[in-house]
């Protein structure tokens, strides 16, 4: 079920027929091989298109002659700003101490500014598979950063966009399984190397070189090249060529930078703009590491073999680490302005996420690595555009996770949610109408590979994390062992894992989660609340995909017709809301 990219008018048509079998309730009766065929490039869909002269100039045109016919809106441009390894609460917006992000703090407040959002994993590209796919880990199969070839799914975003006549386009960071034949416009980078369509060549030869040379290791020294040849500069300027591209044609664009994740590293003006001596040592420091474990101890000392000056610099990394929010900040800032200057800016959503977060130091710990504290999985998000005015309780009272941005976009677009889709559409939230506050009470999230803990006595050396000759995974087969999931519901936050172990906190109380609260008969009540919504969530997120026998002949099809959940994939029907206090029972 992986996805391949179709032809651009089996695309468009795609997106045509869907709607209309969604709409008859018809979807389910299509054989599962005609379905795959028809929703990637399909040879019965993609004959018609290519009889009939369809190319993706012809999909521009059908979505401008919707645009233009019976009165209807031009379909709004999509933007998705994403920064890596970038921690909730880091502006001025949330109290923090720091202006950091000025821009991002004016857009959350003229949009909806969602304060409880969590990633689905604290890892890249497991987080940023769910983000497209608006599937969990366990149901969309990367659970590291290195299993992109195990992704199981239907349709992603760029699917739905590019079926439905948008322009679509990636600048930045990738980290997936995403390739350059699922979009229209491709430039990449990471956190070494990036595009080399925009700048001095040898400058940014130059550049590169001396990031090679920090080893992913925090700079002690300003960063000797200009702001010009920063990767968040190089990004928003190819964010702008495809902006310019793209004509009357509707796009979706994904702008994703690489910072504020290491190497830590910033130029002037940005260095020293938060200067080390005025940043505050965590209220959690390196005495509260053995709270969290052995496999966090390890994680120490691996990061003291593979990064010394991080360790001993703490507050250079953090510095540095600020800087580099303050200087993504001024690029969207940039990007903003070229809207407005083309005359987008009214008629565009742009969403704004982190794909997790960051130790910052807290528990003597840099970056990622080991369990699910806050730090590492609450991450920000908020949506901006036309009509987006809900109350601000709306962004503050509800629980939403990264994987509800695959199937708000795609109601953003018109465009049916695909099955298999786990996450709920955040659009009618965001727009200030009517939605299932039960659906919202609660998140869950997940993290491990699965297997048994490694423990003390098996004695695992660092260099096991080694990648290369100085180079080092705090994401490796220590840190990830064993299984765990979450869920937060309230002030409340439950973590259990494969062997029955649990961790309890009350966040109001304990926000850096250092008290430990399970088996605690005082709270039996309460955490006996969260063990159920987890069931529920644990429940939920099995996958459904494939969808069953009804996909192996139409005379199954009748037998085992299943139930979808239209239009926004939520399990509301199982909670019958205030007229039903009492559970629902089938």
């Amino acid at each position: 079920m992986k996805r391949v990219n179709g032809s651009p008018g089996s695309r468009n048509l795609q997106c045509i027929l869907e709607s209309r079998m969604n709409d008859q309730g018809q979807a389910g009766k299509m054989n599962r091989r005609d379905f795959l065929r028809l929703t990637s490039a399909g040879a019965a869909v993609a004959a018609v298109a290519a009889g009939a002269g369809v190319a993706r100039a012809g999909a521009a045109s059908m979505a401008a002659g919707e645009a233009s016919g019976a009165g209807q809106a031009r379909r709004p441009n999509v933007i998705l700003l994403m920064d890596d390894q970038n921690t909730a609460g880091l502006s001025k917006r949330y109290g923090y101490p720091f202006d950091t992000m000025p821009i991002m703090d004016r857009l959350a407040s003229e949009g909806v500014d969602f304060t409880k959002a969590y990633c689905t994993m604290p890892a890249c590209m497991p987080s940023r598979t769910s983000i497209f796919t608006g599937r969990w880990p366990s149901a969309h199969r990367v659970r590291s950063n290195y299993m992109s070839d195990a992704v199981f799914f239907e349709r992603d975003i760029y699917d739905v966009a590019a079926s439905c006549g948008y322009r679509t386009g990636l600048v930045g960071k990738n980290h997936t399984y995403l390739g350059p034949e699922k979009v229209d416009f491709w430039r990449i980078y990471n956190h070494t190397r990036g595009d080399r369509t925009n700048g001095d060549r040898k400058m940014l030869d130059a550049y590169e070189r001396w990031l090679d040379a920090l080893e992913f290791n925090v700079s002690t020294t300003p960063t000797p090249f200009p702001v010009e040849a920063q990767f968040s500069h190089r990004i928003v300027t190819d964010a702008i060529d495809f902006i310019d591209q793209a004509g009357a044609q509707p796009f979706f664009l994904e702008v994703s930078f690489p910072d504020p994740h290491d190497p830590e590293q910033v130029p002037a003006p940005y260095w020293d703009m938060f200067p080390p001596a005025s940043i505050p040592e965590p209220r959690a420091g390196l005495g509260d590491l053995k709270r969290l474990g052995y496999r966090a101890e390890w994680l120490h000392d691996l990061e003291i073999d593979g990064f010394p000056a991080t360790n001993k610099l703490w507050s250079r990394y953090l510095s540095n680490y600020l800087g580099s929010l303050r200087m993504i900040d001024d690029q969207v800032g940039r990007l903003v302005d070229h809207l407005k200057e083309k005359g987008l800016l009214d008629n565009t959503v742009i969403a704004r996420i982190s794909d997790h977060g960051d130790y910052l130091m807290k528990y003597g710990l840099a970056r990622k690595g080991v369990g699910m504290p806050e730090t590492l999985i609450h991450v920000p998000m908020f949506w901006c555009g036309p009509g987006f005015h809900a109350e601000k309780s709306v962004g503050e009272n509800n629980f939403v996770s990264l994987a509800d941005v695959m199937p708000t976009i795609c109601e953003i677009m018109g465009a049916p949610i695909p099955r298999g889709v786990q996450g709920r559409s955040l659009l009618p939230l965001i727009r200030g109408e009517d939605y299932p506050a039960a659906e919202f009470r609660s998140i869950y999230a997940e993290a491990g590979l699965g297997g048994l803990y490694y423990e003390r006595e098996d004695r695992m050396p660092v260099s096991i994390a080694r990648t290369g000759k100085t180079g080092w995974d705090e994401l490796n087969g220590v840190t990830q062992s064993g299984c765990q999931r979450m869920v937060r519901m309230g002030k409340w936050k439950l973590v259990f894992d494969m062997m029955g172990y649990g961790q309890f906190h009350d966040l109001e109380k304990d926000p850096d989660e250092l008290e430990n609260l399970f088996g605690d008969p005082r709270f039996a009540a309460e955490q006996a609340a969260l063990m159920a919504e987890l069931a529920m969530w644990t429940i939920r997120n099995t996958d459904s995909l494939p969808t069953g026998p009804q996909a192996n002949s139409e005379v199954q099809f009748e037998k085992y017709r299943t139930k979808w959940a239209t239009p926004h994939n939520w399990y509301a029907p199982h909670r019958r809301g205030e007229r039903h206090p009492v559970a629902f029972v089938p």
